[in-house]
């Protein structure tokens, strides 16, 4: 093995969550896969490749530069949405190559029309509302001002859609807020239709509102962390769990798997220290092995003394202090281990499973938080 870890993409994990997507919102509304964060970690040109060959035809990637790997990395001309930031100076390139994008403020909208108007060829835009996350989003104040340009410059511009973003749909403490939010939302699209405004597409449901609020599902949903095997939250799971089938109560599985190897063997006696400073002192002779991942492989310091990790099957722990490249695993009571053993360190392996989940309640990090720090240069792999 080159490097000294790599991550296992599983497509018959996804595609299995996408049918339970599908199950859940109904086969004629569109899902916009979500790929921002390096498609959470699991990497943007491979999710592309899964999804498409799932079916998924539409990607809502943070920014540019994530817009043009999913573009690159797509073999079935999909759209491609920016959810996020988009510098004015990369209009010419989206608009030329049919990338549409959030409208927010006016500033955004009026450059993309100059832009437009300049190529002769139409942006492709989406307008997002604020209703209550106060992030991004025109307020309810400035609509006037707002259908005064997009009637004027409707040569120019495609509306592709209008969104808006709720404040914790996986959450039942914000749901009068979410309530709120779609009544708002609501208001925004009835008072542009009375205006003579339509749009292509209406969406403002995430994972989590997909799932607990299905109210906001209409013609298109952006689905991010489900379709990577992941509940959005235990009350989302929880919200599900009556109405799941008795023998289908896990129906998301998770696509990714992270693995290593035995680097090293060393044997320590009763009252030596292990690795840096004193936080580990040996109660009893032990067999340490040494695996080559640490902190700068997205294995936080954090899991000192914390962590786990598998190798034959068995939960082992971690003993000191997280290294930049390394971390010390305690293998005392393995019958047998040798160097260049199997190590999990995300996934499965016999009867057990390490998962994202348990780094959280070690170190009160979410999988989105996690997942997202894995970094890039950890080759990641398509397995069956």
């Amino acid at each position: 093995m080159e490097h000294t870890s790599f991550l296992a993409i599983s497509k018959s994990a996804y595609n299995n969550n996408i049918r339970f997507i599908k199950s859940q919102i109904g086969e004629d509304v569109t899902i916009s896969s979500v790929i921002k964060g390096n498609a959470y970690g699991h990497g943007i040109e491979n999710i592309v490749k899964i999804a498409e060959n799932a079916g998924i035809r539409h990607f809502s990637a943070f920014s540019t530069d994530e817009a043009i790997r999913a573009q690159n990395a797509s073999k079935k001309n999909s759209q491609i949405m920016i959810m996020g930031m988009v510098e004015n100076e990369n209009l010419p390139y989206l608009i030329d190559n049919g990338i549409s994008f959030y409208c927010f403020e006016m500033d955004r909208l009026e450059a993309a029309v100059k832009k437009a108007k300049e190529l002769g060829k139409k942006a492709k835009i989406h307008i997002e509302v604020e209703t209550g996350f106060h992030r991004t989003g025109f307020e309810w104040e400035e609509k006037e001002e707002l259908l005064a340009s997009l009637l004027e410059n409707s040569d120019h511009i495609q509306l592709c859609g209008l969104c808006t973003h709720y404040a914790g749909a996986e959450s039942v403490a914000n749901y009068v807020r979410i309530q709120n939010q779609i009544k708002l939302y609501h208001k925004f699209k009835d008072w542009f239709n009375s205006k003579g405004i339509g749009f292509d597409r209406y969406h403002t449901a995430c994972s989590a509102a997909s799932l607990s609020y299905p109210e906001t599902i209409m013609d298109m949903v952006r689905i991010g962390i489900a379709q990577y095997g992941f509940w959005p939250s235990q009350e989302t799971y929880m919200f599900k769990f009556k109405q799941l089938a008795p023998n289908k109560k896990n129906p998301l599985k998770r696509l990714i798997s992270w693995k290593s190897q035995v680097m090293s063997l060393k044997k320590i006696k009763i009252g030596d220290f292990i690795g840096y400073g004193n936080s580990y002192m040996a109660s009893r002779d032990m067999l340490i092995a040494q695996v080559p991942v640490g902190y700068c492989h997205g294995f936080g310091r954090s899991l000192s003394n914390l962590g786990k990790v598998l190798i034959h099957g068995k939960v082992l722990s971690v003993v000191g202090n997280v290294t930049m490249n390394t971390i010390s695993i305690d293998v005392t009571d393995l019958k047998k281990v040798n160097k260049g053993d199997e190590v999990v360190i995300i996934g499965r392996q016999k009867r057990n499973e390490i998962t994202v989940a348990s780094f959280g309640e070690s170190t009160q990090q979410v999988n989105y938080e996690l997942l997202t720090r894995l970094p890039h240069d950890i080759p990641r792999k398509i397995v069956t």
